[in-house]
């Protein structure tokens, strides 16, 4: 499950810049160990000696990237711990990692409308990337349209007129 995304090189002790994807409080200042998975596709194992918040986003440092350049290799990461140490949430919620491939089906009409194929956040609501009919398109994942059925593997929207058409 990805925890932070990864952004540049900060300074010259072989910090980074990290982007918290998680919504579980203290996750990233407690972590101790992780993967980074790199835009290769690689995996690395990290272990995280600090971290701390600043101007919102979050500066990591790893044990034994102690350069700007060595520290550069990890621009556009992906921070991830296995499933099993995703953390707790209260009853009835869910990471959206879970989400992925759940159905889009529309709430009044009961039709189908597609997939969840990801996530994008850039300050306002969530986007939920739903792919429909080859198309991707993005829908305000906020309670007032959304209803998940996690056992279902389902998410029932009320989407606004002309959404889809976007």
């Amino acid at each position: 499950m990805v925890i932070a995304e990864l952004f540049r090189a900060r300074g010259i002790r072989g910090e980074v810049i990290a982007r918290s994807q998680t919504d579980i409080p203290g996750r990233l200042e407690n972590l101790k160990r992780a993967q980074l998975r790199l835009t290769n596709g690689t995996d690395v194992p990290v272990e995280i000696e600090e971290a701390w918040e600043h101007k919102g986003d979050w500066v990591l440092k790893f044990a034994g990237v102690d350069t700007m350049d060595a520290a550069d290799q990890f621009r556009g990461a992906d921070l991830w711990v296995p499933p099993e140490e995703r953390g707790e949430l209260p009853d009835g919620g869910f990471f959206q990692s879970d989400l992925i491939g759940c159905g889009v089906v529309d709430r009044v009409s009961g039709n189908s409308l597609g997939v969840v194929s990801g996530w994008q956040q850039y300050g306002g609501p969530t986007l939920m990337q739903v792919m429909v009919e080859g198309r991707e398109v993005l829908v305000p994942f906020v309670e007032q349209l959304c209803e998940v059925d996690l056992p279902a593997r389902v998410i029932r929207v009320d989407l606004p007129a002309g959404l889809l058409d976007l």
